[in-house]
């Protein structure tokens, strides 16, 4: 007797739980900008965390919800533009939103690298604008409503986020003659590398994406903060004080020229945290993931 009720408990937490998980490849034929080469995928761990490197086929993998709302959300993995902690930041992110009836997207997008890309720079926002085109084209055979279409980041995540959110109207692959739009309907940016100004910015995702020499016309083109318009999509930003990584101006900014451009932002700063907490800033109490869902029910 014992085991039938263990047995019926452990299907309805599956099939309470359950998830329609698929892989799609970002582009159907050529990948835009991209080298010849036998590079190949790298999948490691680092302690426990998952982290993926040279990506030369991008990707979105689809986390969809038992009972879906028609809201989605592409979710940007960080790592320095060096690795993607595609667990840490990514598919453990999917499944909680999943959990709030969003449908959830992880791009796997390509890494700044002169041997797989003609112009690293924009090889990484060419594939967060193909995923969200990608989103946009597919929402009615996918049940989503094509103007609740989200990008979330986490640290150099949030930087491609955020240039996703303030680039849209520049076409990262000039090849693509699809007009659908690529504008993200809202953006969630999580302790993220919004500015590449020298006393702000984390160095070691500037110089992935620019180059160590990068001219400043370049700089100020991936400093998100002077790029937001009255177009910028709201925004939801989570920072840490004591952040020694990213330093939190570069979320404080972003939020300043939000408000300057009368965009809807929401912030929530918190003493302590550090960086790289993911869903969980275990210094205090307050879950900063409740805030974003209580942000998301706002965002019609």
């Amino acid at each position: 007797m014992k085991k039938n009720v263990l047995l019926i408990a452990i299907l309805s937490w599956v099939v309470t739980h359950a998830q329609s998980v698929i892989e799609i490849p970002l582009y159907s034929k050529t990948v835009p900008n991209s080298i010849s080469t036998m590079i190949k995928e790298l999948d490691s761990v680092y302690g426990t965390i998952r982290l993926i490197s040279r990506v030369t086929t991008p990707t979105i993998t689809k986390y969809e919800p038992l009972h879906p709302n028609g809201k989605s959300v592409v979710i940007c993995p960080g790592g320095g533009y060096g690795v993607l902690a595609y667990d840490w930041e990514g598919t453990s992110v999917a499944k909680e939103l999943n959990k709030w009836g969003l449908t959830a997207f992880v791009l796997k997008y390509r890494l700044p690298d002169n041997s797989i890309m003609i112009d690293r720079s924009i090889g990484p926002l060419q594939d967060a604008q193909q995923a969200i085109r990608l989103v946009r084209n597919n929402a009615v055979a996918w049940g989503l409503n094509k103007n609740q279409i989200g990008i979330m980041g986490f640290s150099a995540g949030g930087h491609l986020a955020s240039t996703a959110a303030t680039h849209f109207e520049f076409k990262a692959d000039v090849s693509n003659n699809d007009t659908t739009s690529v504008r993200p309907d809202f953006a969630i940016l999580v302790y993220p590398v919004i500015s590449f100004d020298n006393g702000i910015t984390h160095q070691g995702s500037r110089n992935n994406l620019v180059g160590n020499n990068a001219p400043d016309e370049k700089i100020i083109f991936f400093s998100n903060e002077l790029q937001v318009t009255s177009k910028t999509p709201p925004a939801f930003l989570v920072h840490a004080g004591d952040d020694d990584g990213v330093p939190v101006e570069n979320s404080i900014r972003f939020y300043q020229a939000c408000i300057k451009n009368k965009v809807p932002v929401e912030m929530h700063l918190y003493p302590k945290g550090g960086h790289g907490f993911s869903l969980n800033n275990k210094t205090t109490e307050d879950k900063w993931m409740e805030r974003l869902k209580n942000w998301l029910s706002s965002i019609k």
